[in-house]
Protein backbone atom coordinates (compact mmCIF):
# COMPACT_ATOMS: atom_id res chain seq x y z
CA UNK A 1 0.00 0.00 0.00
CA UNK A 2 1.16 3.51 -0.80
CA UNK A 3 2.35 5.76 2.03
CA UNK A 4 -0.31 8.41 1.54
CA UNK A 5 -3.07 5.78 1.70
CA UNK A 6 -1.54 4.29 4.85
CA UNK A 7 -1.46 7.74 6.41
CA UNK A 8 -5.09 8.28 5.42
CA UNK A 9 -6.00 5.04 7.22
CA UNK A 10 -4.06 6.11 10.31
CA UNK A 11 -5.89 9.44 10.34
CA UNK A 12 -9.22 7.67 9.87
CA UNK A 13 -8.55 5.29 12.75
CA UNK A 14 -7.58 8.22 14.98
CA UNK A 15 -10.85 9.94 14.09
CA UNK A 16 -12.83 6.80 14.93
CA UNK A 17 -11.10 6.56 18.29
CA UNK A 18 -12.15 10.13 19.05
CA UNK A 19 -15.77 9.41 18.10
CA UNK A 20 -15.96 6.56 20.65
CA UNK A 21 -15.67 9.01 23.52
CA UNK A 22 -18.37 11.22 22.02
CA UNK A 23 -20.67 8.19 21.65
CA UNK A 24 -20.20 7.39 25.34
CA UNK A 25 -21.10 10.95 26.36
CA UNK A 26 -24.21 11.05 24.18
CA UNK A 27 -25.50 7.76 25.62
CA UNK A 28 -24.82 8.85 29.20
CA UNK A 29 -26.72 12.09 28.55
CA UNK A 30 -29.59 10.12 27.01
CA UNK A 31 -29.13 11.89 23.67
CA UNK A 32 -29.94 8.77 21.71
CA UNK A 33 -30.36 10.49 18.34
CA UNK A 34 -26.89 12.02 18.71
CA UNK A 35 -25.40 8.64 19.62
CA UNK A 36 -27.08 6.96 16.65
CA UNK A 37 -25.71 9.63 14.33
CA UNK A 38 -22.18 9.10 15.62
CA UNK A 39 -22.52 5.33 15.33
CA UNK A 40 -23.57 5.80 11.71
CA UNK A 41 -20.53 8.00 11.07
CA UNK A 42 -18.30 5.35 12.63
CA UNK A 43 -19.85 2.72 10.36
CA UNK A 44 -19.21 4.85 7.28
CA UNK A 45 -15.61 5.48 8.32
CA UNK A 46 -15.00 1.77 8.91
CA UNK A 47 -16.51 0.86 5.54
CA UNK A 48 -14.31 3.48 3.86
CA UNK A 49 -11.21 1.98 5.49
CA UNK A 50 -12.25 -1.52 4.49
CA UNK A 51 -12.81 -0.47 0.88
CA UNK A 52 -9.35 1.12 0.67
CA UNK A 53 -7.68 -1.98 2.10
CA UNK A 54 -9.62 -4.35 -0.13
CA UNK A 55 -8.77 -2.33 -3.25
CA UNK A 56 -5.07 -2.32 -2.34
CA UNK A 57 -4.57 -5.71 -0.70
CA UNK A 58 -7.41 -7.84 -2.08
CA UNK A 59 -10.41 -9.66 -0.68
CA UNK A 60 -9.95 -11.73 2.43
CA UNK A 61 -7.13 -9.60 3.81
CA UNK A 62 -6.91 -10.14 7.62
CA UNK A 63 -7.59 -6.51 8.52
CA UNK A 64 -10.87 -6.54 6.60
CA UNK A 65 -12.22 -9.34 8.81
CA UNK A 66 -11.43 -7.28 11.91
CA UNK A 67 -13.19 -4.28 10.39
CA UNK A 68 -16.25 -6.42 9.69
CA UNK A 69 -16.31 -7.45 13.35
CA UNK A 70 -16.03 -3.79 14.36
CA UNK A 71 -18.97 -2.90 12.08
CA UNK A 72 -21.03 -5.72 13.64
CA UNK A 73 -20.33 -4.31 17.12
CA UNK A 74 -21.44 -0.85 15.95
CA UNK A 75 -24.63 -2.33 14.52
CA UNK A 76 -25.46 -4.16 17.76
CA UNK A 77 -25.08 -0.95 19.77
CA UNK A 78 -27.14 0.96 17.19
CA UNK A 79 -29.89 -1.70 17.18
CA UNK A 80 -30.08 -1.88 20.98
CA UNK A 81 -30.35 1.90 21.30
CA UNK A 82 -32.94 2.10 18.52
CA UNK A 83 -35.12 -0.42 20.39
CA UNK A 84 -34.82 1.48 23.66
CA UNK A 85 -32.72 -1.15 25.38
CA UNK A 86 -30.37 -0.18 28.18
CA UNK A 87 -26.66 -0.59 27.50
CA UNK A 88 -23.52 0.16 29.49
CA UNK A 89 -21.96 3.06 27.54
CA UNK A 90 -18.54 2.71 29.15
CA UNK A 91 -18.32 -1.00 28.42
CA UNK A 92 -19.68 -0.63 24.89
CA UNK A 93 -17.16 2.04 23.95
CA UNK A 94 -14.33 0.19 25.66
CA UNK A 95 -15.08 -2.85 23.46
CA UNK A 96 -15.15 -0.66 20.36
CA UNK A 97 -11.77 0.79 21.29
CA UNK A 98 -10.28 -2.68 21.86
CA UNK A 99 -11.46 -3.82 18.44
CA UNK A 100 -10.14 -0.66 16.82
CA UNK A 101 -6.73 -1.33 18.40
CA UNK A 102 -6.78 -4.81 16.84
CA UNK A 103 -7.54 -3.24 13.47
CA UNK A 104 -4.72 -0.71 13.84
CA UNK A 105 -2.24 -3.39 14.89
CA UNK A 106 -3.19 -5.52 11.89
CA UNK A 107 -2.90 -2.58 9.53
CA UNK A 108 0.53 -1.67 10.88
CA UNK A 109 1.80 -5.26 10.88
CA UNK A 110 0.15 -6.90 7.89
CA UNK A 111 -0.04 -4.11 5.30
CA UNK A 112 3.32 -3.55 3.58
CA UNK A 113 4.15 0.03 2.63
CA UNK A 114 5.38 0.71 -0.92
CA UNK A 115 6.97 3.85 -2.27
CA UNK A 116 6.04 5.23 -5.69
CA UNK A 117 8.82 7.28 -7.26
CA UNK A 118 8.35 9.19 -10.51
CA UNK A 119 11.21 10.51 -12.66
CA UNK A 120 10.41 13.36 -15.05
CA UNK A 121 13.25 13.96 -17.52
CA UNK A 122 12.49 16.18 -20.48
CA UNK A 123 15.57 15.86 -22.70
CA UNK A 124 16.88 12.34 -23.16
CA UNK A 125 20.45 13.69 -23.30
CA UNK A 126 20.04 14.81 -19.68
CA UNK A 127 18.77 11.45 -18.43
CA UNK A 128 22.18 10.68 -16.92
CA UNK A 129 21.44 13.26 -14.21
CA UNK A 130 18.71 10.94 -12.88
CA UNK A 131 19.66 7.49 -14.12
CA UNK A 132 21.63 6.08 -11.18
CA UNK A 133 18.93 7.25 -8.76
CA UNK A 134 16.28 5.56 -10.89
CA UNK A 135 18.29 2.34 -11.07
CA UNK A 136 18.59 2.25 -7.27
CA UNK A 137 14.86 2.88 -6.87
CA UNK A 138 13.99 0.31 -9.52
CA UNK A 139 16.12 -2.31 -7.72
CA UNK A 140 14.34 -1.67 -4.41
CA UNK A 141 11.65 -4.38 -3.97
CA UNK A 142 9.53 -1.97 -1.93
CA UNK A 143 9.58 0.80 -4.53
CA UNK A 144 7.69 1.24 -7.79
CA UNK A 145 9.77 3.54 -10.00
CA UNK A 146 8.37 5.14 -13.15
CA UNK A 147 10.24 7.04 -15.87
CA UNK A 148 7.85 9.53 -17.49
CA UNK A 149 9.53 11.76 -20.09
CA UNK A 150 7.68 15.05 -20.42
CA UNK A 151 7.27 17.27 -23.49
CA UNK A 152 8.98 20.60 -23.97
CA UNK A 153 8.66 23.54 -26.33
CA UNK A 154 11.11 25.69 -28.23
CA UNK A 155 10.46 29.38 -27.63
CA UNK A 156 10.12 32.27 -30.04
CA UNK A 157 12.10 35.48 -29.39
CA UNK A 158 8.98 36.97 -27.75
CA UNK A 159 8.77 34.05 -25.29
CA UNK A 160 5.78 32.33 -26.91
CA UNK A 161 5.85 28.59 -27.51
CA UNK A 162 6.89 27.26 -30.91
CA UNK A 163 7.61 23.63 -31.72
CA UNK A 164 6.79 20.88 -29.21
CA UNK A 165 9.23 18.00 -28.65
CA UNK A 166 8.81 14.63 -26.98
CA UNK A 167 11.84 12.35 -26.62
CA UNK A 168 10.23 9.35 -24.95
CA UNK A 169 11.56 7.03 -27.66
CA UNK A 170 15.19 8.06 -27.16
CA UNK A 171 15.92 6.40 -23.82
CA UNK A 172 18.07 3.28 -23.30
CA UNK A 173 16.35 0.02 -24.16
CA UNK A 174 16.43 -1.17 -20.55
CA UNK A 175 14.59 1.91 -19.28
CA UNK A 176 10.82 1.32 -19.42
CA UNK A 177 9.07 4.56 -20.31
CA UNK A 178 5.53 5.56 -19.32
CA UNK A 179 3.46 7.93 -21.48
CA UNK A 180 2.94 11.16 -19.57
CA UNK A 181 -0.69 11.23 -20.73
CA UNK A 182 -1.38 7.87 -19.08
CA UNK A 183 -0.24 8.80 -15.56
CA UNK A 184 -2.75 10.62 -13.34
CA UNK A 185 -0.61 12.66 -10.94
CA UNK A 186 -3.52 13.90 -8.87
CA UNK A 187 -5.05 10.46 -8.40
CA UNK A 188 -1.81 8.53 -7.86
CA UNK A 189 -0.06 11.19 -5.77
CA UNK A 190 3.48 9.73 -6.08
CA UNK A 191 5.53 9.69 -2.89
CA UNK A 192 8.54 11.22 -4.66
CA UNK A 193 8.95 13.14 -7.91
CA UNK A 194 12.45 13.71 -9.31
CA UNK A 195 13.11 16.53 -11.79
CA UNK A 196 16.23 17.91 -13.48
CA UNK A 197 14.70 20.99 -15.11
CA UNK A 198 14.69 23.90 -12.62
CA UNK A 199 13.54 26.77 -14.81
CA UNK A 200 9.73 26.61 -15.09
CA UNK A 201 8.92 29.67 -17.23
CA UNK A 202 12.32 31.36 -16.67
CA UNK A 203 14.16 29.79 -19.63
CA UNK A 204 14.45 31.97 -22.77
CA UNK A 205 15.08 29.08 -25.16
CA UNK A 206 12.86 26.17 -24.14
CA UNK A 207 10.13 25.38 -21.64
CA UNK A 208 8.63 22.18 -20.37
CA UNK A 209 4.86 22.03 -20.56
CA UNK A 210 3.50 24.35 -17.83
CA UNK A 211 1.66 21.51 -16.10
CA UNK A 212 5.12 20.15 -15.23
CA UNK A 213 6.51 23.35 -13.73
CA UNK A 214 7.97 22.69 -10.29
CA UNK A 215 5.42 25.05 -8.71
CA UNK A 216 2.66 22.77 -10.01
CA UNK A 217 4.31 19.40 -9.40
CA UNK A 218 4.75 20.04 -5.68
CA UNK A 219 0.97 19.87 -5.30
CA UNK A 220 0.97 16.21 -6.35
CA UNK A 221 3.65 14.77 -4.08
CA UNK A 222 4.97 14.93 -0.54
CA UNK A 223 8.57 15.05 -1.78
CA UNK A 224 9.69 16.94 -4.88
CA UNK A 225 13.42 16.42 -5.48
CA UNK A 226 15.47 18.55 -7.86
CA UNK A 227 18.81 17.22 -9.17
CA UNK A 228 20.65 19.56 -11.59
CA UNK A 229 21.21 18.28 -15.12
CA UNK A 230 24.61 20.00 -15.11
CA UNK A 231 27.83 19.96 -13.10
CA UNK A 232 29.36 23.30 -12.14
CA UNK A 233 33.00 24.10 -11.59
CA UNK A 234 33.80 23.64 -7.93
CA UNK A 235 34.30 26.89 -6.02
CA UNK A 236 35.15 27.59 -2.42
CA UNK A 237 32.22 28.79 -0.31
CA UNK A 238 34.50 31.68 0.70
CA UNK A 239 35.15 32.82 -2.88
CA UNK A 240 32.52 35.55 -3.18
CA UNK A 241 33.67 36.67 -6.63
CA UNK A 242 33.32 33.17 -8.11
CA UNK A 243 29.98 32.65 -6.38
CA UNK A 244 28.63 35.87 -7.87
CA UNK A 245 29.14 34.43 -11.35
CA UNK A 246 27.11 31.30 -10.64
CA UNK A 247 24.49 32.42 -8.14
CA UNK A 248 21.75 32.35 -10.79
CA UNK A 249 21.95 28.54 -10.71
CA UNK A 250 21.06 28.61 -7.01
CA UNK A 251 17.87 30.67 -7.17
CA UNK A 252 15.91 29.00 -9.97
CA UNK A 253 12.23 28.10 -9.44
CA UNK A 254 13.12 24.40 -9.11
CA UNK A 255 15.45 25.11 -6.21
CA UNK A 256 12.87 27.30 -4.49
CA UNK A 257 9.89 24.96 -4.96
CA UNK A 258 11.50 21.55 -4.40
CA UNK A 259 11.34 19.91 -0.99
CA UNK A 260 14.92 18.64 -1.42
CA UNK A 261 17.78 19.68 -3.72
CA UNK A 262 20.71 17.33 -4.37
CA UNK A 263 23.93 19.00 -5.53
CA UNK A 264 27.31 17.67 -6.59
CA UNK A 265 29.39 18.18 -3.42
CA UNK A 266 29.44 19.52 0.13
CA UNK A 267 31.24 22.67 -1.02
CA UNK A 268 28.53 23.28 -3.62
CA UNK A 269 25.90 22.71 -0.91
CA UNK A 270 27.51 25.46 1.16
CA UNK A 271 27.51 27.75 -1.89
CA UNK A 272 23.78 27.21 -2.45
CA UNK A 273 23.06 27.81 1.24
CA UNK A 274 25.13 30.99 1.23
CA UNK A 275 23.45 32.41 -1.88
CA UNK A 276 19.92 31.51 -0.79
CA UNK A 277 20.42 32.83 2.73
CA UNK A 278 21.74 36.10 1.36
CA UNK A 279 18.77 36.40 -1.01
CA UNK A 280 16.04 35.45 1.46
CA UNK A 281 17.41 36.47 4.84
CA UNK A 282 19.51 35.00 7.64
CA UNK A 283 16.38 33.61 9.30
CA UNK A 284 16.05 31.18 6.36
CA UNK A 285 19.48 29.56 6.84
CA UNK A 286 18.28 26.53 8.82
CA UNK A 287 15.63 25.85 6.16
CA UNK A 288 18.24 25.75 3.38
CA UNK A 289 20.64 23.71 5.49
CA UNK A 290 17.99 21.02 5.79
CA UNK A 291 16.80 21.27 2.21
CA UNK A 292 20.09 21.30 0.24
CA UNK A 293 21.98 17.99 0.22
CA UNK A 294 25.54 17.57 -1.09
CA UNK A 295 25.21 13.91 -2.05
CA UNK A 296 26.97 14.03 -5.42
CA UNK A 297 25.79 13.97 -9.04
CA UNK A 298 24.36 10.90 -10.78
CA UNK A 299 26.11 12.14 -13.93
CA UNK A 300 29.44 11.25 -12.35
CA UNK A 301 28.11 7.82 -11.36
CA UNK A 302 27.21 7.12 -14.99
CA UNK A 303 30.63 8.14 -16.35
CA UNK A 304 32.62 6.21 -13.77
CA UNK A 305 30.52 3.09 -14.33
CA UNK A 306 30.69 3.07 -18.14
CA UNK A 307 33.59 1.32 -19.88
CA UNK A 308 34.70 1.76 -23.49
CA UNK A 309 34.24 -1.92 -24.22
CA UNK A 310 30.60 -1.68 -23.08
CA UNK A 311 29.76 1.02 -25.63
CA UNK A 312 27.79 0.16 -28.73
CA UNK A 313 29.52 2.07 -31.55
CA UNK A 314 27.39 2.77 -34.64
CA UNK A 315 28.72 1.23 -37.85
CA UNK A 316 28.94 4.61 -39.59
CA UNK A 317 31.16 5.80 -36.74
CA UNK A 318 33.40 2.75 -37.03
CA UNK A 319 34.02 3.46 -40.69
CA UNK A 320 35.43 6.85 -39.69
CA UNK A 321 37.24 5.80 -36.51
CA UNK A 322 38.95 2.53 -37.51
CA UNK A 323 42.31 2.39 -39.26
CA UNK A 324 43.00 -0.33 -41.85
CA UNK A 325 44.66 -2.48 -39.16
CA UNK A 326 41.52 -2.35 -36.98
CA UNK A 327 42.93 0.02 -34.37
CA UNK A 328 41.23 3.30 -33.58
CA UNK A 329 42.39 6.76 -34.53
CA UNK A 330 42.61 9.28 -31.73
CA UNK A 331 39.16 10.69 -31.06
CA UNK A 332 38.69 14.28 -29.93
CA UNK A 333 35.36 15.31 -28.42
CA UNK A 334 34.51 18.77 -29.76
CA UNK A 335 31.89 20.39 -27.54
CA UNK A 336 30.28 23.65 -28.65
CA UNK A 337 27.96 25.48 -26.27
CA UNK A 338 25.05 27.90 -26.45
CA UNK A 339 26.84 30.39 -24.22
CA UNK A 340 29.77 30.51 -26.68
CA UNK A 341 27.53 31.31 -29.65
CA UNK A 342 25.65 33.95 -27.65
CA UNK A 343 28.87 35.62 -26.50
CA UNK A 344 30.86 35.40 -29.74
CA UNK A 345 28.29 35.44 -32.54
CA UNK A 346 30.06 35.12 -35.92
CA UNK A 347 33.46 34.79 -34.27
CA UNK A 348 32.19 31.43 -33.05
CA UNK A 349 31.18 30.39 -36.56
CA UNK A 350 34.54 31.44 -37.98
CA UNK A 351 36.33 29.46 -35.27
CA UNK A 352 34.27 26.38 -36.04
CA UNK A 353 35.22 26.57 -39.73
CA UNK A 354 38.90 26.74 -38.76
CA UNK A 355 38.62 23.80 -36.37
CA UNK A 356 36.89 21.65 -38.96
CA UNK A 357 39.53 22.47 -41.59
CA UNK A 358 42.36 21.43 -39.28
CA UNK A 359 40.76 18.10 -38.48
CA UNK A 360 39.88 17.51 -42.11
CA UNK A 361 43.55 17.90 -43.02
CA UNK A 362 44.58 15.42 -40.29
CA UNK A 363 41.80 12.87 -40.72
CA UNK A 364 44.19 9.95 -41.25
CA UNK A 365 45.22 10.00 -37.59
CA UNK A 366 42.59 12.00 -35.69
CA UNK A 367 38.80 12.00 -35.69
CA UNK A 368 36.69 14.92 -34.54
CA UNK A 369 33.55 13.90 -32.64
CA UNK A 370 31.47 17.06 -32.78
CA UNK A 371 28.73 17.28 -30.20
CA UNK A 372 26.91 20.64 -30.12
CA UNK A 373 24.77 21.50 -27.14
CA UNK A 374 21.34 19.83 -27.51
CA UNK A 375 19.66 23.26 -27.48
CA UNK A 376 21.99 24.88 -30.04
CA UNK A 377 19.43 25.00 -32.84
CA UNK A 378 16.65 26.26 -30.58
CA UNK A 379 18.94 28.88 -29.03
CA UNK A 380 20.13 30.30 -32.33
CA UNK A 381 16.61 30.39 -33.75
CA UNK A 382 15.27 32.09 -30.63
CA UNK A 383 18.09 34.44 -29.64
CA UNK A 384 20.42 34.76 -32.69
CA UNK A 385 18.17 34.12 -35.72
CA UNK A 386 20.50 36.10 -38.00
CA UNK A 387 23.17 33.38 -37.50
CA UNK A 388 21.00 30.38 -38.30
CA UNK A 389 21.58 30.24 -42.08
CA UNK A 390 25.37 30.31 -41.76
CA UNK A 391 25.39 27.85 -38.84
CA UNK A 392 23.21 25.46 -40.83
CA UNK A 393 25.58 25.67 -43.81
CA UNK A 394 28.56 24.81 -41.59
CA UNK A 395 26.69 21.88 -40.06
CA UNK A 396 25.55 20.46 -43.39
CA UNK A 397 29.01 20.82 -44.93
CA UNK A 398 30.66 19.02 -41.98
CA UNK A 399 28.21 16.14 -42.16
CA UNK A 400 28.43 15.82 -45.94
CA UNK A 401 32.23 15.63 -46.08
CA UNK A 402 32.30 12.63 -43.73
CA UNK A 403 35.75 13.00 -42.15
CA UNK A 404 34.33 13.46 -38.64
CA UNK A 405 31.43 12.32 -36.48
CA UNK A 406 28.37 14.43 -35.81
CA UNK A 407 26.73 13.34 -32.57
CA UNK A 408 23.30 14.78 -31.77
CA UNK A 409 22.20 11.68 -29.86
CA UNK A 410 21.03 11.81 -26.24
CA UNK A 411 24.05 9.75 -25.15
CA UNK A 412 26.69 12.20 -23.89
CA UNK A 413 28.34 9.47 -21.84
CA UNK A 414 29.17 7.46 -24.96
CA UNK A 415 31.02 10.45 -26.43
CA UNK A 416 32.94 11.09 -23.21
CA UNK A 417 34.01 7.49 -22.69
CA UNK A 418 34.83 6.85 -26.36
CA UNK A 419 36.96 9.97 -26.87
CA UNK A 420 40.63 10.36 -25.98
CA UNK A 421 40.57 14.07 -25.20
CA UNK A 422 38.25 17.05 -24.89
CA UNK A 423 38.39 20.22 -26.97
CA UNK A 424 35.83 23.00 -26.96
CA UNK A 425 34.05 25.51 -24.76
CA UNK A 426 33.79 25.80 -21.01
CA UNK A 427 30.65 24.00 -19.87
CA UNK A 428 29.37 21.48 -17.37
CA UNK A 429 30.73 18.81 -19.74
CA UNK A 430 34.25 19.96 -18.80
CA UNK A 431 33.53 19.30 -15.12
CA UNK A 432 32.28 15.85 -16.02
CA UNK A 433 35.18 15.12 -18.38
CA UNK A 434 37.67 15.91 -15.63
CA UNK A 435 36.46 12.79 -13.80
CA UNK A 436 37.92 10.64 -16.58
CA UNK A 437 41.46 11.99 -16.12
CA UNK A 438 41.84 12.51 -19.89
CA UNK A 439 43.26 15.73 -21.43
CA UNK A 440 41.10 18.84 -21.70
CA UNK A 441 41.77 21.76 -24.05
CA UNK A 442 39.59 24.88 -23.99
CA UNK A 443 38.81 26.68 -27.23
CA UNK A 444 40.34 30.16 -27.55
CA UNK A 445 38.42 32.51 -29.85
CA UNK A 446 41.32 34.95 -30.05
CA UNK A 447 43.50 32.40 -31.83
CA UNK A 448 43.17 32.33 -35.60
CA UNK A 449 40.71 35.23 -35.78
CA UNK A 450 42.83 37.46 -37.99
CA UNK A 451 41.35 39.03 -41.08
Amino acid sequence: MRKHLKKMLDDLFQALDGIHEEIRKEIEQRNISGALHLLGQSQQGAIQAGTVIENEEGEGFPTIGLIEQYCEMLYQIYDNLSQGQQINPGKACKNLRKQLIRIQNSANTDIPVRTEAVFLPYKASMWDSLESVWRAADADPDCDAYVIPIPYYDKNPDGSFREIHYEGNDYPADVPVIDYKAYDFEKRHPDIIFIHNPYDDANFVTSVSPRFFSKNLKRYTDLLVYIPYFILGEVSPDNDEAIEGMKHFCITPGVLHAHKVIVQSEDMRQVYIKVLTKELGEQSRSYWEEKILGLGSPKVDKILNTRREDIEIPEEWRQIIEKPDGSFKRIILYNTTVSAILQNDRRMLKKMRQVFQIFKENQEDIVLLWRPHPLMKATIESMRPELWKEYKEILESYRAEGYGIYDDSPDLDRAIVLSDAYYGDWSSVVQLYEKTGKPIMIENFDVGQGS
